[in-house]
């Protein structure tokens, strides 16, 4: 696996654009399925994000800011394209509690018991932007300043953000 400054270098001092590109997709597409796979939870959904992900980075590479973090930028434009897809999706069907965990469990994926289950379509019922901050706490194990670099806000809004999300999770699934 390549260091980031290595891949930007080999991108933009040497021009070995593909070369860094695939690289970058070997080094980073494992990484952003999962973060992008907690949001869509269906393996197929994720698949499609991802690739979209992936051409979004190619065309956007030549604008990358280098005193960014390269795997921020990328996380942030794989999020942005699972968010996309989420709301299209939910423009066109509703999804309710019962609808999303029969999803989760039917996804051939999914390996879990049924409370796993619950307690991922209670996540899945948060508003977008709890929604997001829970993930990236609980299931990334971000930090609140690396949740600001990639969603923006300050860390207290984010901090209130997951201490509301925790109380609706309890509150669904009736924890105290």
């Amino acid at each position: 696996m390549m260091e980031e400054q290595e891949l930007i270098r080999l991108y933009f001092v040497e021009g070995r654009k593909n070369y860094a590109f695939n690289m970058m997709v070997r080094t980073y597409s494992e990484r952003l399925y999962h973060s992008i796979r907690k949001i869509l939870i269906n393996h197929q959904d994720t698949d499609d994000a991802l690739q979209n992900t992936f051409v979004k980075i190619w065309k956007a590479l030549p604008t990358f800011k280098q005193d960014a973090q390269l795997y921020s930028w990328m996380y942030r434009i794989a999020i942005n394209e699972a968010l996309g897809l989420l709301r299209k999706q939910k423009k066109h069907k509703t999804v309710d509690h019962e609808l999303t965990v029969e999803r989760i469990t039917n996804e051939p994926y999914f390996d879990g018991d049924l409370a796993y289950a619950a307690f991922l379509a209670a996540v899945s019922n948060l508003p977008e932007k709890q929604q997001l901050v829970f993930k990236m706490k609980y299931f990334d194990e971000l930090k609140y300043h690396e949740i600001v670099d990639i969603l923006g806000g300050s860390e207290g809004s984010l901090k209130a953000s997951y201490h509301h999300a925790v109380k609706k999770i309890k509150e669904e699934l009736e924890l105290d």
